[in-house]
């Protein structure tokens, strides 16, 4: 049996910048306490959220560096160091366990993708290279290709490999890897509108976009699921079904990034080629957060 990096709400945390679009790293330090008061169980940093493609080497391994310092220790740091290039991704590996995050998430290769072969080399090599947890990371709307039961059945029997994010939204292959895994490969949701049914299934959680602005919502709902409440784990789920749906409106991190914008958080804009939110989406976000009280 495998113990979870963590359960309950992990934050996939956005990357604020300046107005020169540089780190603003003050903001992200407030982020994080924000974040910590809310209830959220660990910061993942770097990841699709926190736009990491846009980021530079030396600002990448400074906002993982930073984010562990910040917390000290008191939830877990997870560093999204994946790349489509298996040496980069050891690298980076290396790197956020040499300054402290406590576990690793590896996206599945991107463009050049591989085969179910070539994911196991992949992913078994970065996980040989450190000693700390990996957390697998499957959004084949980003990457063009999905991990299969199998496959997960055969990482599983990895030590260093911990469990997925799935942001796949194929319950049929979550339930089958639940399966074939059993306690030996943790899951996690990566879509906030399916974090309820997931662990419904026997998911540990949520990695969460809609924890950036609503932390206490999300570790709320969660805790209910957890601990067998699904009648209010459920309520929460469909009463917030527009609020979970919306900040997907258009690419991820724009609505999130805009939505924190207008709740006062200054969290500053994206880098291209990511741009600001449309004008129309913007108007649909605003109206829903605004009657779900969120701002």
């Amino acid at each position: 049996m495998k113990t979870p990096v963590f359960t309950g709400a992990s934050v996939a945390i956005v990357t604020p910048f300046n107005e020169d679009f540089s780190v603003n790293y003050e903001k992200l330090a407030d982020l994080i306490e924000l974040q910590i008061a809310g209830g959220t169980s660990a910061i993942t940093i770097c990841g699709t959220t926190g736009e990491a493609s846009a980021l530079d080497d030396a600002e990448h391994k400074e906002c993982i560096r930073f984010a562990v310092e910040k917390v000290a220790g008191r939830i877990p740091v997870i560093a999204g160091t994946g790349s489509n290039d298996t040496a980069y991704a050891i690298q980076l590996s290396k790197y956020a366990q040499e300054v402290g995050a406590d576990a690793l998430l590896q996206v599945t290769p991107y463009y050049n993708k591989t085969t179910q072969a070539g994911l196991i080399r992949h992913f078994t090599a970065v996980a040989d290279s450190v000693d700390i947890p990996i957390i697998l990371y499957n959004v084949p709307s980003r990457t063009g290709m999905s991990i299969t039961a199998d496959t997960y059945k055969t990482l599983s029997a990895h030590p260093n490999i911990n469990g997925a994010k799935e942001a796949s939204g194929n319950f049929t292959l979550i339930a089958q890897t639940l399966s074939k895994c059993g306690d030996e490969l943790n899951i996690w949701s990566g879509n906030d509108d399916q974090a309820v049914p997931v662990m419904a299934l026997g998911g540990k959680g949520v990695i969460s976009v809609a924890s950036n602005i609503a932390p206490r919502l999300v570790a709320d709902m969660c805790k209910a699921a957890l601990s067998g409440d699904f009648a209010t784990a459920g309520r929460m789920q469909t009463e917030y079904f527009d609020f979970f749906n919306d900040i997907f409106c258009e690419v991820n991190p724009i609505p999130i990034k805009a939505a924190m914008n207008m709740a006062g958080m200054n969290v500053g804009s994206l880098r291209m080629p990511l741009c600001e939110i449309g004008a129309d989406h913007a108007e649909l976000l605003k109206k829903t957060l605004t009657r779900l009280n969120i701002i």
